[in-house]
């Protein structure tokens, strides 16, 4: 049981440091705009991945979701969508502010969010419980270590320190901070329905189970819908964008195989970081979505700010700024800890 443990808090580590790196290409592809991106990114992470890894670990995988408890496929369902939304605000405040400002604002909403409700649905009685303690106590360490750190993203753009060299071939363009907050917030909010909806949808992947799944082959029967689902909202609107902007010949213009290539490696690294949680949650117990989802995501928030840092995107920020954010960083490894003490 401990090294179930283990192996689940490390599998939720590796989806972390995933997902905080798969917007790094994203610097490279401003020869495109952000729909014929973001567009590729979804199509290959939402449809083409998941269908590949269920067709390929389950043959049957197919024929059990026509089958699978109908109340659960529409909360999958219902819960992608909404998050589908919440992943395209989170692409444009990437091309608004930066990798490591807009991680930083989008993972701490979604972490405390997403972590909270499971627990309140799925185990109540944890809250008062000493696992549910843990939990609580971690994520109140991390919020505070995230308001370090947006502190410091704050006074960073107060000082108007961005500037094009920091930004990279960074596709989109920048907004005002205002806009990229309203931004971050929503999608922070939605993200965290992606969680919840995931805890939610439990009895597709126990369906799966009974049927002769594995744990996480059962789990992707979730994971099939959810991306799905958020590929529709997704897709509808880097159409939209397509169409408005005139952007479609930019698919095919010269050298597009290259760009083709980092939305490829985007999707794989996102992608890679959603089926790699699945396979963490069955590992960490009853509370598996609720110390999961947070160890991963404040794993991201660490690794896109050492992205952020080694590209230069705090370069020419004020003093007070890094003062900020060192200890951000120090008490978000706290946090960490903390949580992989809950169960």
């Amino acid at each position: 049981m401990h090294d179930r443990l283990i192996v689940g808090a490390l599998l939720a580590v590796l989806s972390g440091v995933m997902n905080g790196t798969f917007t790094l290409p994203m610097r490279f592809l401003g020869r495109w705009s952000w729909e014929n991106v973001w567009g590729v990114f979804i199509a290959d992470a939402c449809l083409v991945l998941p269908a590949l890894i269920i067709s390929v670990t389950a043959t049957n995988s197919w024929d059990l979701l026509l089958h699978a408890p109908r109340n659960a496929v529409m909360i999958s369902l219902a819960g992608g969508f909404a998050w589908g939304f919440g992943a395209i605000m989170f692409g444009q405040s990437v091309s608004a502010i930066g990798i490591a400002l807009s991680n930083t604002f989008v993972l701490a909403i979604s972490s405390a969010f997403g972590s909270l409700i499971p627990m309140i649905f799925l185990s109540p009685e944890k809250l008062h419980q000493r696992s549910g303690h843990y939990v609580l106590a971690g994520i109140a360490i991390e919020i505070t270590g995230i308001a370090l750190c947006g502190r410091a993203g704050l006074l960073r753009e107060r000082a108007n320190s961005s500037s094009g060299d920091q930004r990279g071939d960074l596709v989109g363009t920048a907004k005002p901070l205002w806009i990229a907050l309203l931004l971050v917030t929503g999608s922070g909010l939605l993200s965290a329905v992606f969680n919840i909806a995931f805890a939610l949808s439990k009895p597709i992947s126990d369906f799966g189970q009974e049927n002769g799944l594995g744990a996480f082959a059962s789990t992707n029967l979730i994971w099939v819908l959810m991306l799905g689902a958020g590929a529709v909202s997704n897709l509808a609107f880097c159409m939209f964008l397509v169409l408005k902007n005139q952007s479609a010949n930019k698919f095919v213009q010269s050298g597009s195989s290259r760009l083709y290539l980092l939305g490829a490696i985007m999707a794989a690294l996102w992608g890679g970081s959603i089926f790699v949680y699945g396979a963490a949650v069955p590992r960490l117990g009853p509370l598996g979505p609720s110390i999961g989802w947070p160890l991963s995501l404040a794993t991201g928030l660490l690794v896109a700010n050492v992205v952020g840092f080694i590209l230069g995107e705090w370069r020419g920020a004020p003093r007070r700024a890094l003062v900020y954010m060192g200890p951000g960083i120090a008490v978000l490894i706290l946090a960490v800890v903390v949580l992989s003490r809950a169960n």
